[in-house]
This record gives C-alpha cells, structure tokens and sequence, in this order.
C-alpha cells in the first residue's frame, strides 16, 4: 500500500525552501512530498497583487494543490502554514495534520502580552492590511530565528521574502476581520491532528497553541519541545521532531491505511 501523499505548507515571508530539511526526512521515509509555494512568494519583485492577497486565495490555491494529489494528504504546516492547514481540513478530505507552531484561527484570543504587543504594533503601519510587507531584520533574528546559531541566522533571514499586508491582518489582528477569513469550524475537521511547539517560542506560544488543540477535543495530541522556539522547522534538534512526527504518524496511520493501493 502506498502511504499518503503529504503537503507541506510554509510560513509568512518565507517559501518551501524553510522546509527543505522536513521534506528530505518524509521522502526518505518513503512519503510524496508537494511543498508549493504560497501565491506571489516566488515572484521577485512582489507583485502589487501581493498586498491584498488573503488567506482565502493561499487556501484556493492549495485546494487545488490537493486535488492534483487523488487522495487525502497529510498536511504539514508551519505557523501561518500550520492555520491554512486548518482551514483546509474543514473544507477538504485529509489524512492527518501536522502543525508546527502553528497560527491561531479566528477567535482563539492570545494568552501573552509579547502576542497583543505584537498585533498592536502592527497600526504602527498605518493601512499596512493594504500593503506589501517587507521583512524586517531585527523582529525575525530577535522572536524568530533568535534560537538558530548566530552564524546560521542571516543565512536563513537573506531568504526571506515580502509577505501580504492582508493576510498578515487577517492572522494577526483577526478580531478586527469583519470577514472572518480565518475561522475554522472545528466540527468539520476530522483527522487527528499533531500540535508541535517549541518551549520558547514568543510568536505562537505553547499556551496559545493549546487554546487551538483544545478546539479539536480528543482528536488533538499537543506536544511541547522543550528549549526549542518559532522556527523549530531548522533549529538545533530539528530532526527529533521530524522522528516524532514520522513516529506519530505510524501510530494513527498504519501502513494498511495508507493511501490507495
């Protein structure tokens, strides 16, 4: 029996690249991996089009994706990538999720000052949700990648890439979106899902992560790595995550439910 095809799904102002070594590990393990990019984070310069691109037209574009696959996937996404990954299993047939850090979906309240800190911040930027959003070095090295390795940091931010004003309002200040773009209907998502975050992550904390597991009752195992942050997806011990991941998955998906013959 052939296992799952799995779709890998990037964060803000990233691309498929910052999943290069997860998707390695799931080949070698014996899954088809898709890592697309997200609309526009291919394209340099980004386009105007980028600024009002939403989470609605990242989950179109995936939903095409997954058709192209001819069977349930296993969704893997980190933090922006890891809420998409919601929104689609409430809309879409898949196998499991694997969510890495991930975003919160509309009306799961922060639990941390640094995260109301961090959206309230954002008005600093008048009209920014009309905007094209570059990265900004210092916030990424300090709450993002401040677990990676000095010398491993600039390396990993030079690859980062302008990101949607939009979407950036519609994860970070959702209780201002009178469109709901990022709600999920718990109810509708029934595969088992795997909450993974790091310890010290300030961006989607291990008590804000919970509030989201808990919306999937029994269906959600959430597991908190200890001394790990945001971009769990490459630092140090990275790849014992990916063993608990591919560990997980042998457990709920047996290789006789795998896929189709």
């Amino acid at each position: 029996m052939k296992k799952s095809p799995v779709l890998m799904i990037h964060g803000a102002f990233c691309g498929p690249w910052s999943l290069d070594g997860l998707k390695e590990k799931f080949e070698a393990a014996g899954y088809a991996v898709t890592a697309p990019h997200l609309r526009f984070h291919d394209v340099s310069p980004a386009p105007n089009a980028l600024a009002t691109t939403g989470l609605a037209d990242y989950a179109a574009d995936l939903e095409e994706d997954i058709a192209a696959l001819h069977a349930a996937p296993i969704l893997v996404g980190h933090s922006m990538g890891g809420l998409l990954a919601q929104m689609l299993a409430a809309r879409t047939k898949v196998s499991a999720l694997i969510l890495l850090a991930p975003s919160a979906p509309w009306g799961v309240p922060p639990t941390t000052l640094f995260e109301i800190g961090a959206a309230q911040s954002m008005h600093l930027q008048p009209g920014y949700w009309n905007q094209i959003l570059e990265p900004q070095r210092d916030v990424a090295l300090a709450h993002s990648l401040d677990r990676l390795p000095k010398a491993a940091r600039d390396g990993v931010y030079d690859r980062f890439v302008p990101e949607s004003g939009r979407a950036t309002f519609e994860v970070m200040n959702w209780a201002l979106d009178m469109n709901h773009a990022s709600a999920v209907k718990p109810d509708a998502v029934t595969a088992p899902l795997l909450f993974l975050t790091g310890s010290e992550d300030r961006i989607n904390p291990p008590s804000t992560v919970a509030k989201i597991a808990a919306l999937y009752g029994d269906r959600a195992t959430a597991e908190v790595l200890p001394g790990m942050g945001h971009w769990l997806i490459g630092e140090p011990g990275w790849e014992k995550l990916v063993a608990r991941v591919l560990e997980w998955l042998e457990q709920i998906l047996p290789q006789n439910l795998h896929g189709r013959p």
